[in-house]
């Protein structure tokens, strides 16, 4: 399948971007040669800064296969940047839809148009302390499957430097820099044409997100927890040390008032 042209609007982001990332930010790219030529695929990113979209969409762009980001549908019909994110060809995510699938057709129709699908699984800015891929959402397991199409696992570090994750100051000298490591498609064929269940779709998405975490080990030069961080179970512990820290307190005024 034909690979869809950059387009103007692609280039006119590129003009805009490309100046200070290079004089701000020094690279250091690998893993290109994962990058499927031709043919719809899916890069599964992590997720450490708010400026790391700029400085991956840096890398995937130089490699000739410009990324679809995914984004709130809502955005699309916003003035200037409604148009901008259509005449960049990003992918509405209809989260209002009560059918998983129906949420993410377009990033499904458009993996079988030819195109870069870049899905960010973890849903949100890393909360692990030390900045590993958490958990991950379904979604880019459940387009994969969908498509049966390949999964790039891309590894990125150095953009959170720039701007840590919840910061609100650049931190720019000395100069950082951002590495990045794509890796081979993830093996998802053993779930191909099966029933997509939650503990399908929960277990694809563990396989995709220990992918690109092999990949960070790799860039750091370290090795990830055993366990990645998990939002949901770290606020489920959250609350029961608050219960007990509360039953600890009113047990101590209860034995001082006696």
């Amino acid at each position: 399948m034909p690979r869809r042209r950059i387009g103007f609007w692609y280039r006119f982001a590129a003009v805009l971007c490309k100046p200070p990332l290079v004089v701000l930010i020094k690279r250091h790219w690998r893993g290109m040669e994962h990058i499927p030529v031709e043919g719809g695929f899916i890069t599964a990113v992590n997720h450490n800064s708010h400026i790391d979209p700029f400085a991956y969409g840096h890398f995937q762009y130089n490699t000739g296969r410009v990324p679809r980001f995914l984004a709130k549908s809502d955005l699309f019909r916003k003035g200037f940047v409604g148009a901008a994110m259509r005449g960049t060809g990003q992918i509405p995510v209809y989260r209002e839809s009560t059918d998983a699938l129906s949420a993410f057709r377009a990033a499904i129709d458009a993996v079988e148009r030819g195109e870069c699908v870049a899905f960010y699984p973890e849903g949100t800015l890393t909360r692990d302390p030390n900045g590993w891929p958490m958990t991950g959402k379904t979604g880019a397991a459940r387009v994969a499957l969908q498509t049966k199409c390949p999964v790039i696992p891309v590894a990125q570090w150095g953009a959170n430097e720039v701007l840590p994750p919840y910061a609100k100051r650049f931190e720019l000298f000395p100069r950082k820099t951002h590495r990045v490591l794509a890796g081979p498609p993830v093996d998802l064929a053993r779930f191909y044409d099966r029933e997509m269940t939650p503990e399908l779709l929960k277990e694809a998405t563990e396989v995709i997100m220990a992918a690109i975490t092999r990949q960070l080990e790799e860039v750091r030069g370290e090795k990830a927890p055993a366990r990645p961080y998990d939002p949901r179970r770290e606020r489920i512990e959250q609350r029961h040390r608050t219960r007990a820290q509360t039953q600890r307190k009113v047990g101590q005024e209860e034995g001082q008032g006696t």
